[in-house]
């Protein structure tokens, strides 16, 4: 029986994000020392609250090192996380502790520590070490009392998995395993280029594929340079960018222009804008990228305004026109799929999930969204799980009700996004979805799919969503079919999952059936997901 434990709090990089989410951080290990108060397990706090930051928080990976080194490798510890975190702050001390391990989030969406922990579980899944994972609104369900309960007295908790098998092309319909093994074979025989800008965004240590990994599938890294982007945007005239904004105004979108460029978006970032998604273009096209990811946090951030309007853009087959200096178009009429974050495991999803629909004859327009949050809601008198799928605007358009005339741009927050720069924000149409998921674990590419709904959600209940999470962000009201949602937070390894839509349930199963097929012909160990 467990007695004693450390806990840890790994925080952000950001010293304002620190700041302003720490009273969050503060309130949930309040609650949680009660808890193990009474279940007579004494708390040891690894690292003080600092003063002079204004924040409890391990903020750096040296700190966390520092941290670790005066820790007794063998005791129990908990990583407590109530805010979004990086995890390379605490994976190399996780990854030589002997005792216990225990990741542990609140279930509120006011800040993205379910995000933080997810992406957590996922660096650690890939590194392999063991840990164990719980969550809660407020620390006094059954759920998480007897799981804890659990991990007091084993060292480890077993949640349900009773919705995950491997893919078995037997049960696949009609022929969609031919279909994807076929495309499988033809896409390792031409082989794709994925243009990184730079790896390792915010510490995800998960979202990084290793070469030799990598390359079975077919897809080969260019490494690129933020700076390079940078560069590349500084050549880009305002003339080309004032184009390129006069679209988007022709279609509709709503630039919530304000005067303060330190708190609002201004026309001038909204330009700015504009001219990395002409330069992102520009790059690709002059190194034959076939999908792209932008790192933006950190180092651009110092430099340039957010990257989410332009890869909204980019995800998006309709888009507004970009030729390169010398007058020719590039890629007329397609999308240039990006990963947000330089999230290579999204990044090699997204690539396949386009080109795949489009052999199918449906729109391959796709997004990761963030696993923000959820809640049960009533849907046609059936109380349902309604996820917040949440991204800071990397959703393109055609997802969105309306389309562009259903889209906005609002300033990012300043906490996260100093520069300014807007999102592509939206609501997610109705519609049948494919949901999916590529990880490392046990040194090999994994993937899980399953098929879903995005719901249509009252005009209040959607903004009331909006306003307990990030309100200038894309939303989708997601419905895994045949997965709860402890069984989700359970078996994801990431804090993203990607989604692309399908015409009907039924060519929802088939397409995903299809993509089962094509990922496991390349190598990918494959399961299916609540089907």
């Amino acid at each position: 029986m467990i007695k004693e434990v450390y806990l840890v709090a790994s925080g952000d990089l950001r010293l304002p994000a620190n700041q302003t989410c720490w009273q969050a951080q503060e309130d949930m290990e309040s609650s949680l020392h009660q808890v193990l108060d009474k279940l007579e397990v004494k708390v040891h706090r690894a690292h003080p609250f600092d003063k002079e930051k204004g924040h409890g928080f391990i903020d750096s990976q040296k700190m966390g090192m520092q941290v670790f080194r005066d820790l007794d490798p063998h005791k129990p510890i908990i990583v407590a996380e109530s805010v979004w975190q990086y995890s390379h702050h605490v994976l190399a001390g996780l990854t030589t502790h002997k005792g216990p391990i225990l990741t542990l989030a609140n279930w509120n969406g006011q800040w993205p520590g379910l995000v933080g922990m997810l992406n957590l579980n996922g660096s650690l899944t890939k590194a392999g070490v063991t840990y164990s994972t719980l969550w809660s609104r407020d620390f006094t369900d059954d759920f998480f009392l007897n799981g804890l309960r659990e991990w007091l007295h084993s060292g480890k908790i077993t949640h349900d998995l009773g919705h995950v098998r491997d893919f078995d092309p037997n049960d696949a319909p009609g022929n969609a395993v031919e279909t994807g093994e076929k495309f499988a074979r033809a896409f390792k025989k031409e082989k794709a280029i994925m243009g990184v800008f730079d790896e390792g965004c915010m510490g995800m240590f998960n979202a990084i594929i290793p070469d030799h990994l990598l390359h079975p599938t077919g897809i080969f890294k260019e490494r690129l340079s933020q700076s390079g982007l940078y560069a590349a945007m500084r050549t880009v005239t305002d003339k080309e960018a004032e184009a390129v904004l006069q679209w988007l105004l022709d279609k509709g979108v709503d630039f919530q222009w304000g005067n303060d460029p330190e708190t609002e978006l201004t026309r001038e970032q909204t330009l700015e804008q504009c001219k990395m998604y002409l330069a992102a273009l520009r790059l690709a096209d002059e190194f034959g990228c076939d999908t792209i990811g932008i790192q933006y946090q950190q180092g651009l951030k110092d430099l340039a305004v957010a990257s989410d309007l332009a890869e909204g853009l980019l995800n998006n087959t309709d888009r507004p026109p970009a030729h390169t200096q010398e007058g020719r178009e590039i890629l007329p009429g397609r999308a240039l799929p990006h990963f947000n974050e330089v999230d290579e495991c999204a990044g090699l999803d997204s690539l396949i999930t386009y080109r795949l629909w489009e052999k199918l004859g449906l729109s391959g327009d796709n997004t990761l969204h963030d696993l923000r949050y959820g809640e049960d809601f009533t849907i046609d008198g059936e109380e349902v799980f309604v996820w917040v799928f949440l991204i800071s605007g990397a959703a393109p358009a055609s997802h969105f009700i309306k389309g562009y005339s259903g889209a906005s741009s609002e300033r990012q927050p300043p906490m996260y996004f100093r520069l300014g720069g807007g999102s592509l924000k939206g609501i997610s149409k109705p519609g049948h979805i494919v949901w999916s998921r590529v990880y490392i674990m046990n040194d090999h590419l994994h993937c899980d799919l399953g098929i879903g709904k995005v719901a249509a959600l009252p005009p209040e209940e959607t903004q009331r969503r909006w306003e307990m999470t990030t309100p200038q962000w894309p939303i989708m009201h997601g419905v895994l079919e045949g997965v709860s949602r402890d069984q989700m937070m359970a078996r994801h390894k990431a804090n993203h999952i990607q989604v692309v839509y399908a015409p009907d349930r039924e060519k929802a199963l088939e397409a995903c059936y299809a993509k089962a097929a094509a990922m496991n012909e390349l190598g990918i160990k494959t399961a299916l997901c609540g089907i």
